[in-house]
């Protein structure tokens, strides 16, 4: 009869382990030492085990299928559609339009653009009916599936101000834009915002859950997969598991909507642990936060380049960021294995804790009138807040660490003379409706210290 090497070895207890590590802390506290808390309250542990396994989280991710995309911002028509053709050439699958003036000529845009088959983004910053149907006609001319990602709650949020006059008028006009276009998605949710203003991962996902129950509620001529926009931190399992809970918990509640009903990850690093000083450790970042938006089940990604926060776009920080995820996907094989996360308890553990955790915070907001109204009222913004306070405590104690900038910093480094971009937050006085959510890298104070100093 055949044996296997685990013939010769028993199995060991979850107690087993836990006994061995208490002998070995030599009389320290063994919650203390080695369990830790998360700004989620999730307790992590030293080990996880099958005989404290009860459920796999009911998610299905496609890494397979996961695409490299290329962000492009439109002002200079000639010069985006030369930068959309070297970047496919170059090896992105998607691209992703940043496009903030309706006037723009998107036939002449798209015209020349190799765009069959293709998966293409739209941001708009704008909300125009005449100018989706154009999209719509060229996506059926091109046999291209585009996605508009129109967001009037996130641009609320973020501006403090509708795209047009009225809340109401904003859902009408998506109301008429889906129904004379048959070949595009529409709708989008920018959950970078919450992330990159502060929020906690629970914060993260039960918001975007409120946010899309909105449009859920609103909006029921919806068919067409909703655009997730999200960002990625650097806790590398919690942000595995942040996408699995997320898409998790948007099949759940669709589900009561329109079984069919679809979401789209389109995932980005974020901007809030990047720094100007030491600049080339936001390569190692965003490396591993581009792996932890595969694993977690991206439908597409896009990197963000070194550079993006004192430089312009330009050709070495693109080709650099496309360069990281070419290597991810071509020489990491990262593209070969789907649900890749299934199997480890820790991200089973967190995913099922974080949904759960979500889940709850979700049916608060609901019990208390809906994100619409949390947000209006200011709820929304100062429990962010509270969050991003928390985290800024410790990175100015440094008990979150970023190194090349609050441990390790290069006193030599001078960033003064190569900043072409403001890298810090803007103040834009304006009238709105309600006081915006607004995005802060946790290094700006001290990074403004710095330069005074240069």
């Amino acid at each position: 009869m055949a044996t296997t090497l685990f013939d010769d070895f028993n199995p060991i207890s979850s107690k087993q382990w836990k006994q061995k590590i208490q002998f070995e802390l030599d009389g320290a506290d063994y919650n203390e030492t080695v369990i830790w808390n998360s700004p989620e309250d999730i307790q992590v542990k030293p080990f996880y085990h099958i005989d404290e396994f009860s459920k796999a989280a009911s998610v299905e991710t496609q890494a397979s299928n996961f695409k490299i995309c290329q962000n492009i911002f439109v002002y200079d028509i000639e010069k985006s559609i030369q930068r959309a053709i070297n970047t496919i050439e170059r090896g992105a699958e998607s691209l992703r339009f940043t496009i903030q003036n309706e006037k723009i000529d998107i036939q002449k845009l798209l015209e020349t653009l190799p765009l069959e088959n293709r998966v293409v983004y739209f941001n708009l910053t704008f909300i125009s009916i005449d100018f989706v149907k154009v999209l719509d006609t060229i996506s059926i001319q091109k046999k291209a599936h585009f996605y508009c990602n129109i967001d009037p709650i996130g641009h609320f949020a973020r501006e403090g101000n509708w795209f047009t006059t009225s809340e109401k008028n904003n859902f009408e006009t998506i109301e008429k834009i889906a129904k004379a276009t048959t070949n595009l998605s529409l709708l989008s949710i920018d959950l970078g915002l919450y992330q990159n203003a502060g929020a906690n991962i629970t914060q993260q996902i039960a918001y975007t859950l409120a946010h899309a129950n909105e449009y859920l509620n609103r909006l029921p001529t919806i068919t067409k997969p909703i655009v997730f926009q999200i960002s990625v931190g650097t806790n590398y399992f919690f942000e595995i598991a942040k996408l699995r809970a997320l898409r998790m918990l948007f099949k759940l509640i669709a589900s009561e909507y329109n079984p069919d009903l679809e979401c789209h990850f389109l995932v980005t690093p974020t901007k809030r642990n990047k720094t100007i000083y030491d600049y080339n450790v936001n390569m190692l970042r965003t490396t591993t936060e581009c792996m932890s938006a595969i694993l977690g089940g991206a439908d597409a990604v896009a990197n963000l380049p070194y550079d993006s926060l004192y430089h312009k776009d330009n050709e070495f920080g693109d080709r650099i960021a496309r360069n990281q995820l070419l290597v991810l996907k071509h020489e990491s094989y990262f593209d070969k294995v789907n649900n890749p996360a299934d199997g480890s308890y820790y991200i089973e553990s967190l995913t099922t804790q974080l949904a759960e955790k979500s889940l709850t915070l979700f049916k608060d907001i609901e019990a208390s009138g809906g994100f619409l109204k949390l947000l209006n009222d200011g709820t929304i913004k100062k429990k962010i807040q509270e969050s991003a306070a928390k985290e800024q405590e410790l990175f100015d104690s440094k008990k979150e660490i970023l190194l090349g900038t609050n441990k390790y910093p290069n006193k030599d480094d001078k960033m003064k003379h190569d900043l072409e971009l403001f890298p810090f937050v803007k103040i834009k006085p304006r009238k709105t409706l309600i006081t915006p959510i607004i995005e802060k890298r946790l290094a700006e104070k001290l990074e403004q210290e710095r330069l005074e100093l240069e």
